[in-house]
């Protein structure tokens, strides 16, 4: 993201910087504080890129879809959602330059995260032991709120996402940008967010995707132990917030 925003207003010219880097600068529409339509697309492209990279929150839809069917994974999409919604807004409000200027605040941020990370793992590990699944049962409202708790958990203790929305909106958005110009990137990175993690959370609870799961649900778990034990030992080494 190389453009920053400013205010709107009438076009003027410009001498071009000088020396060899060039940037462009993310434009409102004339005479009004939204941003431009292209803007908006390369906000939602890079989040969109973000979000379909591998992660813990990608993996932990993922495996709720495939184990526990598609109510529990909406829910805890909708928690990741939620947590990712939370951090856009408190980057757009410069919460995020705060806690980057204070090392304190996200050291205690990567610990949780780290911590939590290595639980998931443990269970998942245990679950990988097990020789037969746990009986099936009635999915109840509180394995629902249960699953909403962890997805905004897990999102919230995500060193990258801050990382990610400070960047963003250090980079992109200009200090003295109107409050409108940052509603509409909470607002587009917000849609992208919904889309994204409730599509996972539909495509892995098909019943082939579950069939598959319950063929193979030892390898799998062990497979998601190990990711989730290394995504929180890089947390705890550092790596994952560099």
């Amino acid at each position: 993201m190389s453009r920053l925003l400013r205010r709107a207003g009438p076009a003027t010219l410009r001498a071009p910087p000088a020396g060899p880097r060039r940037r462009r600068r993310l434009r409102a529409m004339p005479s009004s504080d939204l941003l431009m339509p292209a803007d908006l697309l390369m906000i939602a492209a890079v989040y969109s890129a973000t979000v379909l990279s591998p992660g813990p929150s990608v993996m932990a839809i993922t495996s709720t879809a495939m184990a526990s069917g598609r109510r529990p994974a909406l829910a805890l999409a909708a928690g990741v959602w939620c947590g990712s919604v939370a951090w856009c807004s408190a980057a757009a409000l410069g919460m995020s330059a705060v806690m980057l200027a204070n090392a304190w605040m996200l050291e205690a941020v990567r610990l949780g995260g780290a911590a939590y990370l290595l639980w998931l793992g443990w269970k998942s590990a245990r679950n990988a032991l097990r020789r037969t699944p746990p009986a099936p049962r009635p999915v109840a409202a509180r394995d629902l709120r249960r699953a909403f708790g962890k997805g905004v958990l897990m999102h919230l203790t995500n060193p990258k996402a801050i990382l990610f929305f400070g960047a963003l909106f250090a980079l992109a958005v200009d200090p003295g940008a109107p409050p409108l110009a940052l509603a509409e990137v909470v607002a587009t990175t917000g849609t992208c967010g919904a889309i994204l993690f409730s599509g996972f959370a539909v495509v892995f609870s098909t019943r082939r995707a579950m069939a598959v799961y319950q063929r193979l649900r030892r390898w799998l778990e062990g497979t998601f132990a190990a990711l989730f034990a290394a995504a929180g030992v890089a947390l705890l080494s550092g790596s994952l917030a560099k």
